[in-house]
């Protein structure tokens, strides 16, 4: 197969058949906060009974950590005890809400399943949170309590008396956690889940922005919203599947089981979703890195015989191009996902030139939305790699000028996504709220881009990323894009410096490799784009580009530096 319009073809087929009625995927029209809206008819109401599926899956591997085993039956035993715990020894009660601050451990999830399983509110923090983050967070919430490792407790300890929460610490050794419980002691619990009454509507889970301009806002979701997205994921899933046979075929045929390399932070969409919800829901194993490390990450694949990497591009990269690569056993590995943020132009050639069976894709989802948006993988992501992949037919998206005028398709605006998938709420923040969730329901994505006539979603940029040189619109992601399919470069970030006739000119922070320099760099440019989108300010950086827990770049901190060093003319 080489032709779009057949796999595009291919993928609304399938999709049209799983959506059809008595189908898994039927559709139906719901209210959803007061607008009706397509939703999935057969999606789990509550998140208690999606892991009700979950709980079917026995004596399987669930998760491995180390040199750690846990099957599905003792990771619900665990989940149990520590949701007994929560509401017969520590008062929690239904809509209470309940943080969770920890690496990635096998215990986080545990305390996930916990929380939701007894009408608390899981709320997820940034590990990465320095102490007055997470105080921040914990205060903004009214965290009732926070189940902790030993790291995060000490930023939060001194805090919690007047936060007036309780801590649960894990993995504390002998360590003096002076007040707190340890997660040993709700293991003492019986192993019994306290009977709590659900509704679809009630909250269950207030995860955080990650914050990288101004206090992070909490985006507060539904037990149906959540639900709804993780059957959208599945719909996702199978609908890829039947659009590309002979690669899912090949899979199937190999005899290894299913299963993922947890290698991004589970606070995350991500992380949370896509790797754990799903797996634990579709009885899948699921393998936690204690940090990311591309070496540490193929010796568990070997191991593991894992089937699934999902990370950001920067990860995938740097696993492909690790030297170990090649000594590795990766006859497992099938499909290599790249999300989190744009894929540059030559990951597609890396990953088919290492794995040439590979299933690999990427897609758009936002905290906002609980993950679900676009997908592309397969065949759709080698002949549309620069997309972000096609949306269900639960999600609708629009791009909107400035002035509020909903564009054509094809032509880029701020996209606007509208899905019982989206967040209810800016937890406590009425103004956030009424300024992303505009009129009938459709959710400002703060992100440029355009749906084409294939229907396929492209991210052009951030809005708040964008350049304006004289007038002219320059997307970075665009430039960058190019920047890191050059040989030498590593990682790239451009941005946008005062400028006192232009209004701002183009910059750029590039780490490379073998003494790369800013004249070889702006002759690559010159080959593929136009003069005005040229950087004329270049540092070349002699380590890696600082980056948020979720992987992305954090280009206020690149740009802050380039200023503290820069005498503006």
């Amino acid at each position: 197969m080489s032709d779009l319009a057949e796999i595009t073809q291919r993928l609304q087929t399938a999709t049209e058949q799983l959506t059809a009625a008595g189908a898994p995927f039927e559709l139906e029209t719901r209210e959803v906060n007061g607008i009706p809206l397509r939703v999935y008819k057969n999606a789990p109401r509550t998140l208690p009974a999606a892991l009700a599926q979950a709980r079917e899956h026995g004596d399987k591997t669930c998760i491995t950590y180390q040199d750690e085993r846990y099957s599905f039956n003792e990771f619900f035993a665990a989940a149990d005890r520590l949701a007994h715990y929560l509401v017969n020894q520590a008062g929690v009660s239904k809509g209470d809400r309940v943080a969770i601050a920890m690496r990635n451990y096998p215990e986080w999830m545990m305390s996930f399943v916990a929380i939701v399983s007894v009408g608390a509110v899981a709320v997820p923090l940034n590990s990465w949170g320095r102490a007055e983050e997470l105080g921040y967070a914990l205060g903004d919430a009214a965290a009732r309590v926070v189940i902790c490792d030993i790291e995060r407790h000490a930023l939060v300890a001194p805090q919690l008396g007047e936060l007036q929460c309780k801590a649960i610490v894990v993995r504390a050794g002998d360590t003096d956690i002076g007040e707190a419980t340890s997660w040993e002691t709700t293991q003492s619990a019986p192993a019994e889940c306290p009977q709590v009454e659900i509704a679809p509507d009630d909250l269950a889970l207030i995860m955080y922005t990650s914050g990288t301009t101004g206090k992070p806002k909490g985006a507060a979701s539904t037990h149906f919203a959540i639900g709804q997205s993780l059957h959208n994921f599945n719909l996702h899933a199978f609908s890829s599947a039947m659009a590309n046979p002979e690669a899912v075929g090949r899979m199937m045929e190999s005899g290894f089981e299913p299963s993922t390399l947890l290698a991004v932070p589970l606070f995350h969409v991500s992380g949370c979703y896509a790797v754990f919800l799903l797996n634990l829901v579709g009885g899948r194993k699921t393998s936690i890195m204690y940090k990311w490390d591309p070496e540490e990450a193929l010796k568990i694949i070997e191991r593991e015989r894992i089937t699934v990497f999902t990370g950001v591009p920067a990860m995938t990269i740097a696993m492909l191009e690790s030297a170990a690569f090649e000594e590795a056993d990766t006859r497992s590995l099938f499909s290599v996902g790249a999300g989190g943020t744009a894929c540059p132009p030559h990951l597609k050639d890396m990953i088919y030139g290492k794995l040439p069976h590979a299933y690999p894709g990427t897609g758009y989802g936002m905290t906002e939305t609980n993950a679900a948006g676009s997908s592309c993988t397969g065949e759709a992501w080698r002949l549309q790699p620069r997309s972000s992949g096609t949306l269900p037919p639960i999600i609708e998206m629009r791009a909107v000028s400035p002035e509020g005028e909903v564009l054509p398709r094809g032509e880029a605006g701020e996209l606007q996504v509208r899905s019982p998938t989206n967040m209810r709420e800016y937890w406590n923040r009425p103004d956030a709220t009424a300024e992303t969730i505009v009129e009938d329901g459709w959710l400002r994505t703060g992100d440029i881009g355009y749906v084409d006539e294939n229907g396929f979603v492209f991210i052009v940029d951030r809005i708040k990323d964008m350049v304006i040189r004289a007038g002219e619109n320059i997307y970075p992601i665009e430039v960058e894009g190019v920047l890191t399919a050059h040989d030498k470069v590593i990682e790239a970030a451009v941005y946008g410096l005062p400028h006192p006739q232009l209004g701002e000119e183009l910059a750029a922070t590039v780490y490379g490799r073998d003494g790369v320099t800013a004249e070889e760099l702006r002759s690559h440019l010159k080959a593929h784009l136009a003069g005005f989108k040229i950087p004329t300010q270049w540092v070349l950086a002699s380590e890696p580009l600082p980056r948020n827990a979720t992987g992305k770049i954090l280009k206020r901190d690149v740009r802050q530096a380039h200023l503290a060093n820069w005498e503006y003319n």
